[in-house]
């Protein structure tokens, strides 16, 4: 059962001029493992971090930092999340997130699916016909 989908765009160069002005924005977007990549993967990065809020329905207070997204060879990279993102996945029943990422040509984009397994029959409500 589909509980959230987000979506998010990110000009890269756009984005990397914010954090080269502004620096502290690295710490405070990015856990450490994420700080040192390469700039369209950075912004990537915080596309889909946009997107796992939005997939979450937005509340406020979720921290940057609560969310990583890891890169798996040869595979779909993985959202690996604790503190205040991983109460709203678990007050919202989110069992997993399915992410897609890209960059291309000066924009990031990134879409997510936040997901969780269908409660049992007799707890959904069924519909009579007409």
């Amino acid at each position: 059962m589909i509980v959230g989908v987000g979506i998010d765009v990110v000009d890269v160069a756009r984005f990397v001029a914010t954090v080269e002005r502004v620096p502290a924005l690295r710490a405070r977007l990015f856990t450490p493992d994420e700080r040192d990549l390469p700039d369209a993967s950075l912004a990537a990065r915080f596309a889909a971090k946009e997107a796992i809020a939005k997939a979450l329905g937005a509340p406020p207070g979720m921290s940057w930092q609560d969310a990583t997204v890891r890169r798996v060879a040869g595979a779909q990279p993985v959202v690996e999340i604790v503190g205040t993102v991983l109460a709203r996945a678990q007050e919202l029943g989110v069992d997993r997130f399915h992410l897609s990422i890209s960059h291309d040509a000066g924009i990031a984009s990134a879409v997510v699916v936040a997901e969780r397994d269908a409660p049992p029959v007799r707890e959904r409500a069924i519909q009579s016909p007409l």
